[in-house]
C-alpha cells in the first residue's frame, strides 16, 4: 500500500498550529500578570497603611507575588522547552538543515536523495512528528502549570484586596 506524504505534511502542520496556540496562550498569561503587577506598582501608596500594620495583607502579598513568579516562569519555559533526545541527522530538523549537512549545496543534495525515497523520507518525517510532538506536549505542561499558579495567584491577590477592604 502506498502512502501518501500530504498526511505527513498536514500533521505537522496541525502540530505547528498546536505550538503556537500553546505559545499564545503563555504570552496571554504572561499579560495578564503584567497588568495586575503593574496596576499594584500603581497604587502601592494606597496600600501602604496596610502594608505596615498587617502581617496577614503581607503574607498574602507574598504568596500572590510567588505564585506570580512560578507561573512567569513557567510562561517562559513554554517558549523554551528543554528536551534531549537523540536522532540521527534529519533533512527536516531547522538545525540539521543548518549545520548538519555541511553547505546549501550539500543539504539540497541529500534533501532530494530524502525525498526520492519514500521510506526514508517517510521515516525523516516520522521523526519530525515526533520531536514537535514531545515539544506541544512540554509546552502544554508549562500551559498548565502557569494557568495553575495563575488561578491561585488570582485567589491570593482577592483575598489580600478583600483584606485590605475590610482594613480601610
Amino acid at each position: 500500500m502506498r502512502q501518501d506524504p500530504n498526511n505527513y505534511w498536514e500533521q505537522l502542520e496541525r502540530l505547528e498550529k498546536l505550538i503556537r496556540a500553546s505559545e499564545l496562550k503563555a504570552g496571554i498569561i504572561f499579560s495578564f500578570h503584567s497588568l495586575i503587577i503593574g496596576l499594584f506598582i500603581d497604587r502601592i501608596e494606597q496600600f501602604q497603611p496596610v502594608i505596615e500594620t498587617s502581617k496577614v495583607f503581607v503574607v498574602l502579598s507574598f504568596l500572590w507575588i510567588g505564585c506570580v513568579l512560578v507561573s512567569i516562569y513557567y510562561c517562559f519555559k513554554c517558549f523554551k522547552p528543554q528536551l534531549e533526545l537523540k536522532y540521527d541527522k534529519n533533512v527536516f530538523f531547522f538545525r540539521d538543515a543548518v549545520y548538519g549537512f555541511g553547505d546549501a549545496k550539500e543539504y539540497t543534495k541529500k534533501l532530494m536523495e530524502v525525498c526520492n525515497s519514500e521510506h526514508e523520507m517517510f521515516e525523516q518525517l516520522s521523526q519530525q512528528i515526533h520531536i514537535e510532538s514531545k515539544i506541544i506536549d512540554q509546552k502544554f505542561i508549562c500551559v498548565q502549570k502557569s494557568i495553575k499558579f495563575f488561578g491561585l495567584s488570582f485567589i491570593f491577590v482577592i483575598m489580600a484586596l478583600a483584606f485590605w477592604l475590610v482594613t480601610v
